[in-house]
């Protein structure tokens, strides 16, 4: 048996036995060992099937895997109504938002660039991503600061029936135009004969090893959201033990559950196919938004739980700062280290300020 099989098996019975249970010491880097290699293995078990379905559908499956993580994880924190929960939904969108369009874009940006100097992509697709992703984000993050429905960063039930409701709306139409409408737009530059030996000569898996690969992929996922959970009260302990911000929970859970598209980004932009890098990030933060905020809305209206959506001023700054610069990036359809360097140092500002803002 391949690691592959081995990993997500170990993981779901590391799962089996730690829940419910309180973890310290080596039990805790048992948890997080495992957590890790679910990780990993979902990122291998993600691509084989998307390989099998080619693009764009396979970086739409990757989105949605990870979007199921992070929703699992929201869900499960905010029941156990600790400190900040309310919040929770928002820091961790938030974070998902700034990790993907600074930290990821600019780290394909970057490699790409080093190995291939200048990068090319289309721009109807990615502008379409970009505008929807502004969209949806300003509803979910940013209104609910200035409605007057109710007090403070939060919106009535009707409004946020509407914000759910139009958030899934744009999300919806953006996947069939992705997939439908306008598939090429999301289509690789570059053409067939362009490609390298190894491209060439890489046929889809078998159906059988694809179904394969979609039932290990469930128990990764599974797992994940299982051993996230476990390994929580152990997070929230060392993040209040450096006297950190309740919200870096949030990023946290945002960075764990983005690993696996960060990893198949960098590898398509190495391989000179940044299109796909940007489907993977544009795509993975306008689903983390466009379904996980309808997914929170229902949960918190089913439970009568408050939820804290709007964005604090430093926040706003930072979103609104990153939708302009991604914006100028994305623009001529080419890109350079420069633009990898500038989404960087942004991303940095971003963790900095988390910690200490």
């Amino acid at each position: 048996m391949r690691w592959t099989v081995i990993v997500p098996i170990v993981a779901l019975l590391v799962l089996a036995l730690t829940w419910g249970r309180s973890t310290g010491g080596l039990l805790v880097a048992v948890v997080a060992l495992a957590l890790v290699g679910a990780v990993i293995a979902a990122v291998h078990h993600a691509e084989i099937v998307a390989h099998r379905v080619g693009e764009p559908f396979g970086t739409l499956i990757l989105a949605v895997a990870v979007t199921v993580i992070e929703v699992g994880l929201i869900v499960m924190l905010m029941s156990a109504k600790g400190e900040g929960s309310e919040s929770l939904a928002r820091d961790t969108v938030f974070s998902a938002f700034m990790i993907v369009c600074n930290g990821v874009m600019g780290l394909c940006l970057l490699v790409g660039a080093l190995k291939h100097r200048v990068l090319e992509f289309r721009v109807d697709g990615v502008t379409a991503a970009l505008a929807t992703l502004s969209a949806v984000a300003t509803l979910a993050l940013v209104l609910p600061n200035f409605t007057v429905a109710t007090p403070g960063p939060t919106y009535s039930t009707a409004q946020l029936a509407f914000a759910g409701i139009a958030s899934l709306t744009l999300y919806g139409v953006f996947v069939f135009m992705q997939t439908v409408r306008h598939r090429d737009y999301f289509l690789p530059v570059r053409a067939d004969s362009e490609r390298g030996p190894s491209e060439e000569h890489a046929d889809p898996p078998a159906l059988r090893t694809a179904m394969t690969s979609l039932g290990l992929l469930v128990l990764c996922l599974v797992s994940v959201v299982g051993l996230a959970k476990t390994a929580s009260p152990a997070i929230e302990a060392s993040i209040r033990a450096i006297g950190a911000p309740r919200t870096t929970v949030g990023v946290t859970i945002a960075l764990l559950v983005l690993l696996p598209e960060t990893a198949a980004a960098v590898r398509a932009a190495a391989r000179n196919r940044v299109q796909n890098s940007f489907n993977l990030a544009l795509g993975s933060a306008l689903a983390s938004i466009g379904l996980t905020i309808p997914s929170i809305a229902v949960v918190s209206m089913l439970s009568g739980t408050s939820l804290a959506l709007g964005l604090g001023p430093l926040q706003m700054v930072l979103l609104a700062l990153t939708v302009v610069i991604t914006t100028l990036t994305v623009a001529p359809g080419r890109a350079t280290l420069m633009q990898g360097t500038v989404h960087l140092v942004l991303f940095g500002a971003f963790l900095f300020l988390a910690v200490s803002p």
